[in-house]
């Protein structure tokens, strides 16, 4: 039976890990969650005909992509917005919506050529669209193995988003409501360090943003710094 590997850090694709599974069952997906695991020894081990990677915060090792058929799925209209953070910069910038970009991996960062493009809203917290952007990738695996689809080279100028740092969810010089709002909805999801705002001595982090009537209502936590 073919074998495909699924390599992600978050939770949320063990949903599509089932779906895959329960869809295309011709196929045996296996999958990896631990930097630790992905490693060409084990790789070589399952040798999988494909590897597709929802979402990835490590470089893609040259002797794993230059020997096995990696597919990655950047949230952005590629060549545009290669590179780190692509949800928060794409929302900082303004954006409500984005196209997912699935690309073969090669060793300059995002350059490699294109399967398909699939678009993606941008409303909500960034949980709420990791989920909505779970289930177009699903729909774009199964498109891909199906079709058997070859990737095409990225057209246009490229350009590149920097990977945010911790200290950049500070809100202290935000200028209105609605960056405020977008700042806190942006890392509202597992793993990201929360909007915050350093106040003589406390930290306050913030989640669960609505924004009604110009006002943000949203979840507070406040810690002793």
């Amino acid at each position: 039976m073919e074998k495909i590997i699924i390599l992600t850090q978050k939770k949320w694709h063990l949903d599509l890990l089932e779906s895959c599974q329960s869809k295309l069952p011709e196929y045996n997906f296996i999958l990896i969650k631990s930097n630790k695991e992905f490693n060409i020894n084990n790789v070589k081990k399952i040798n999988p005909s494909k590897i597709f990677i929802p979402h990835w915060s490590f470089i893609i090792p040259n002797e794993i992509h230059s020997n096995f058929e990696c597919i990655l799925f950047h949230m952005t209209d590629l060549p545009f917005g290669r590179g780190g953070s692509p949800l928060q910069n794409l929302i900082k910038l303004g954006f409500s919506k984005t196209k997912i970009s699935a690309l073969y991996v090669t060793e300059k960062i995002d350059s490699g050529p294109i399967y398909m493009k699939r678009k993606l809203t941008l409303e909500g917290s960034a949980k709420e669209i990791f989920l909505r952007a779970s289930k177009i990738i699903e729909n774009m695996i199964f498109e891909i193995l199906k079709k058997e689809l070859k990737p095409n080279i990225q057209i246009g100028e490229p350009t590149y988003f920097k990977r945010r740092k911790p200290s950049q969810s500070n809100i202290v010089d935000l200028k209105n409501i609605v960056e405020i709002y977008d700042h806190i909805r942006m890392l509202d999801c597992e793993d990201y360090p929360r909007a915050f705002l350093d106040i003589e001595g406390f930290k306050f982090e913030f989640e669960n943003a609505i924004l009604h009537n110009n006002q943000i209502i949203a979840d507070v936590r406040i810690t002793e710094k």
